[in-house]
């Protein structure tokens, strides 16, 4: 998958992609597993659901992957397909996907298996530790994961453009099972890992995922952890990618509720979920869109609460300056305390 932007691989290069992958439809390009081994049809297709996962479409990348997958199996390549699985295993992961991604991981984890593709095993036992750490089978998924990442560096040069993905996967379980510190380290060592390499393409998940953990620690930096927010929205749009920015607008929406900046957060959300025109059966906007209709709904009680604050102080200042005005009516007895009454 190729990210290119100013020098920078971080960006998504979709004309790229989209160019390769009609070069080798339309012109008949004979098929070759010498590039890396698979089929650079089965490549392109397989690369392009990831990187139109994150410019915000769900549903083509969806496309594009069982497209990949398919010409994979008509071309009867098993290390072709071997690659197809594990990148629509990634897609499956980011859409929150359980049922597709079980399926897949233990497809691919069979095939790998019995052709020897131990990259492909591990690959697979990585996102299988995840599911089951979703699952709530925490220590055993994270013990898989770990597992899975030494092997599956054992058995190819180090590449930072794919363990970003393994460290920001577990830095995600080590916070739903509450170790905040072991996931910062993780997340801080990809990070460092990327700002000396080419592979920028994933940091506005990192940083989203490091704000997450400081705010879970036992006592949360939660100043930190809106800087880490803003600065995952400031890389995802100058990235284009929509859906690391609505993770990321999430997040920081969440943040600032809970510091009763309602409207604030509303705002924000709003205006990148309104950019989605597809994808809305997905978890991310699912979720997005439930945040939106609470802060909405908080919106309209602090609306409320105000109105209700503005009439209650608009009443006692009143009744207070009536009682002030009938008392210089009546007047007061010349030193005799006694109230004359008003004729």
């Amino acid at each position: 998958m190729e990210y290119r932007s100013g020098g920078v691989m971080d960006k998504p290069n979709t004309p790229s992609l989209r160019y390769s992958i009609t070069r080798i439809r339309c012109h008949g390009l004979p098929r070759t597993f010498l590039y890396g081994g698979h089929d650079p049809g089965v490549c392109c297709g397989s690369f392009a659901g990831p990187v139109l996962w994150q410019l915000g479409y769900p549903d083509q990348a969806l496309r594009k992957s069982h497209d990949a997958l398919a010409l994979a199996r008509n071309l009867s390549h098993p290390f072709s397909t071997a690659h197809a699985l594990f990148w629509a295993a990634w897609l499956h992961q980011h859409r929150n996907d359980h049922q597709a991604l079980d399926a897949v991981v233990e497809e691919s984890i069979t095939l790998a298996a019995e052709k020897g593709f131990s990259q492909r095993l591990a690959q697979g036992t990585i996102l299988r530790g995840w599911l089951m750490v979703e699952h709530g089978d925490t220590q055993a998924g994270i013990k898989s994961m770990v597992d899975g990442a030494v092997a599956e560096r054992d058995n190819r040069a180090p590449s930072v453009r794919i363990d970003v993905y393994y460290a920001a996967w577990l830095a995600e379980a080590y916070r739903k099972t509450g170790r905040a510190v072991e996931g910062l380290k993780v997340v801080t060592d990809a990070l460092a890992g990327g700002r000396q390499s080419w592979y920028r393409h994933y940091d506005a998940e990192l940083h989203r995922m490091k704000g997450e953990l400081l705010v879970q620690l036992s006592h949360p930096d939660e100043l930190q952890a809106e800087s880490c927010f803003q600065k995952a929205l400031a890389i995802a749009r100058r990235q284009s990618a929509k859906s690391l920015e609505l993770r990321a607008a999430m997040s920081l929406s969440r943040l600032w509720q809970r510091k009763g900046k309602t409207a604030e957060a509303r705002q924000l959300l709003a205006e990148i979920y309104g950019w989605f025109t597809e994808g809305f059966d997905t978890a991310d906007l699912k979720q997005a869109k439930a945040l939106l209709e609470e802060l909405t709904q908080e919106g309209k009680q602090n609306e409320n609460s105000l109105l209700y604050r503005d009439r209650y102080l608009f009443y006692f200042l009143s009744q207070r300056h009536l009682s002030c005005f009938s008392l210089r009516c009546v007047g007061v007895g010349e030193g005799r305390g006694d109230l004359r009454g008003v004729e």
